[in-house]
């Protein structure tokens, strides 16, 4: 061999230096990666390599006192997407194109928008939830490598438009919104669980890697204190005040006098909750879709608001009740006294007369609440004083919240300095404000023998299986009025309605008590010519079982509340008294006229719905489907009410159920 000139030695010792710097360099940056860095690189790789899928806990259900399903957790789908192993099958900007649009067209999404999720750069990717499981078919014959198709939950309720201020909704995670299920959320919700396992850039399981499953824990399911019926009996009442008084809108409650329970909590309008960002309405629509989105933010929170616990109003001449049972138990006036009535009264101490509707002359108490009289209320203010009257208000639960298990409740607005004016104002029902809870929980203590009840929605709650978890008890507050003065007050409800101004609830049959309310509504602390009508009846007087709230906010044409409110509450009463199985007792003379106007219920359970409907109309009785339905699909009719062989109204209506 011949010799290496030193020309080549320098060149080899050159390159086997350089080799050398390299290895030492790369032995160095090894080391550093496996040693300095080896806990934050090996926790990168466990990051990467772990996915982690939650598992959805089924919502509880929310069923009225009976059972009756009013929101439950149905199945739904979503779609998932592992962007690396999407990257390295569609290498092409072309094919990412098109499995985007494939994906676009499929979740009527924007093709942009998929494409963005697709490539994200995130091992595991939600592009779509709440789908049907029709849609979900749909993506999985699309054949799509890196989908992953998971089964959920998404909230349903059955009946639509229904209860919905009271019921509330979910957000688009499935948390509680508004109403119930906001203010039982923690309940409901259960515990969520999640499917933790390795796999490959590409979401193929790793043959030494670990898999957990945390299964998920359903939520509690909460029976309410509303009856279905009951409520279907307050909101078509309603609906139908609507169409005759134009009114902006109509609230109806109702109270179980000896429990508080609610029986039903009624607004006019609603909202769908299953698709409560938008109006239910299609003309509201329109014009909320010309809305900017502060707009549409203050729009929908007005929709969810429920006004019967959030809102105050004027009562008006309702409140005389109020005022009366005050006079009655301080002793500020007896079934005895006499009050005169020229049609204005000079307030003691000032300078100021206030005028009224009416000349009334001499009258008794029980004449002078029938005839809704201010100034005999406004005598019975002053003899009572400011002291009194302000104690009596404490008594009545109306200077604090109820307490009902709802989320934001409102306060009374009682006028800070009372002087003489303002006494007499506030004991007709003017000059201030409470919520329609607030006065249906205080008239409910007169029905009750004078105790307060705590007003309540949620009796209970129960697991999967149906077993009890936790019970709400009743909760008497205090007692409000003697037995002596309740009687009183009972008897002077039942004249007002049989002799007075409520006479437009009257009920053939049934002994009723109640009182009216008109009050100017103030609108940004000005009266501009709209009213509060509302009347508040309880039945049956001999025993009263429920009372019953209708506020009906700025009627248009006639605006008095004994004219419009009264036959809304009527409209209910006649429907709920046979149902709670409460009999009538009628005198010779409506006996006679009330056979002519009355129907029998014949037995459609179990028969089609159209051989349903025809029994029906030959009995001149009308019908209601529910759940109801947008198609003519026959089916079975699996329940009724009101069952075979009672008596209803001719021109009343049945409800089929179907499952």
């Amino acid at each position: 061999m011949g010799k290496i000139s030193g020309k080549n030695k320098k060149r080899i010792l050159m390159t086997y230096a350089i080799v050398s710097v390299l290895i030492i360099a790369l032995s160095l940056k090894v080391a550093w990666i496996q040693i300095v860095k080896a806990e934050e690189y090996t926790e990168k790789a466990v990051e990467q390599q772990t996915s982690d899928i939650p598992i959805e806990a089924k919502r509880g259900t929310i069923t009225d006192r009976n059972g009756k399903e009013l929101a439950s957790s149905a199945t739904c789908y979503s779609v998932w997407v592992w962007p690396a192993y999407i990257k390295d099958h569609y290498t092409t900007d072309a094919k990412l194109d098109e499995v985007a649009s494939q994906l676009a067209v499929a979740l009527d999404k924007k093709s942009k928008e998929i494409k963005k999720e697709l490539t994200a750069d995130q091992a595991l990717v939600r592009i779509a939830k709440g789908l049907e499981k029709e849609e979900a078919e749909k993506i999985r014959k699309l054949d799509i490598y890196g989908l992953e198709i998971a089964e959920n939950t998404k909230r349903y309720y059955p009946l639509g438009n229904f209860a919905s201020q009271l019921l509330g909704s979910v957000n688009d995670d499935g948390v509680g919104r508004t109403g119930v299920e906001s203010m039982y959320d923690e309940y409901l919700s259960g515990v969520a669980g999640r499917w933790i396992k390795n796999t490959d850039i590409q979401g193929n399981d790793l043959s030494y890697g670990q898999e957990e499953y945390y299964q998920a824990e359903d939520g509690l399911n909460v029976v309410l204190t509303i009856d279905e019926i009951l409520q279907h009996y307050a909101e078509n009442a309603i609906a139908k005040g609507m169409k005759s008084t134009k009114a902006k809108r109509i609230m109806c409650l109702v109270l179980d006098v000896k429990t508080g329970d609610v029986l039903a909590m009624a607004t006019n309008p609603g909202f769908d909750p299953n698709n409560a960002t938008e109006p239910d309405s299609k003309s509201e629509k329109k014009e909320y879709d010309k809305m900017s989105d502060k707009e549409q933010s203050e729009y929908l929170s007005r929709m969810w608001r429920n006004p019967v616990v959030s809102d105050v109003y004027e009562p008006g001449s309702t409140w005389k009740l109020i005022t009366t049972s005050a006079a009655l138990e301080s002793g500020a006036a007896t079934m005895n006294s006499s009050f005169y009535c020229d049609g204005s009264y000079h307030v003691p101490g000032t300078n100021i007369t206030l005028h009224c509707l009416g000349n009334h002359g001499s009258q008794s108490l029980k004449e002078a609440v029938g005839n809704s009289c201010n100034p005999a209320q406004m005598k019975m203010g002053m003899a009572m004083g400011k002291s009194t009257y302000e104690d009596f208000l404490n008594m009545f639960g109306i200077t604090q919240k109820t307490g009902i298990d709802l989320e934001a409740e409102s306060t009374a607005i009682i006028q800070k300095n009372i002087g003489p004016v303002e006494l007499c104002t506030m004991s007709y029902g003017q000059g201030i404000a409470v919520t329609p809870i607030q006065l249906a929980s205080a008239v409910a203590a007169i029905g009750n023998d004078g105790v307060l009840m705590q007003p309540r929605v949620v009796k209970k709650l129960t697991n999967s299986d149906g077993e009890t978890v936790k019970n709400f008890e009743t909760q008497a507050v205090r007692k409000v009025l003697s037995s002596k003065t309740a009687n009183e007050m009972k008897k002077i409800m039942e004249y007002v309605v049989s002799e007075g101004g409520g006479s437009g609830a009257q009920i053939a049959g049934y002994r009723i008590g109640g009182k009216t309310g008109t009050a100017d509504k103030a609108e940004d602390g000005q009266y501009r010519g709209n009213t509060y009508s509302s009347f508040i009846g309880m039945a049956p007087m001999d025993d009263p079982k429920f009372v019953c709230l209708v506020v009906v906010d700025s009627p248009q044409g006639v605006r008095y509340g004994g004219l419009i409110a009264a036959p809304i509450a009527k409209d209910f009463m006649e429907n709920a008294l046979p149902y709670l199985n409460i009999s009538p007792s009628y005198t010779k003379s409506e006996s006679k006229k009330m056979s002519s106007q009355y129907s029998y219920v014949p037995n459609v359970t179990g028969k089609k719905v159209s051989k349903a409907i025809e029994i029906l109309e030959e009995c001149d009785l009308k019908y209601e489907i529910v759940p109801k339905r947008t198609d003519d699909e026959e089916f079975t009719v699996v329940d009724q009410y009101p069952k075979k062989g009672k008596k209803i109204n001719k021109k009343g209506t049945v409800y089929l159920y179907r499952e």
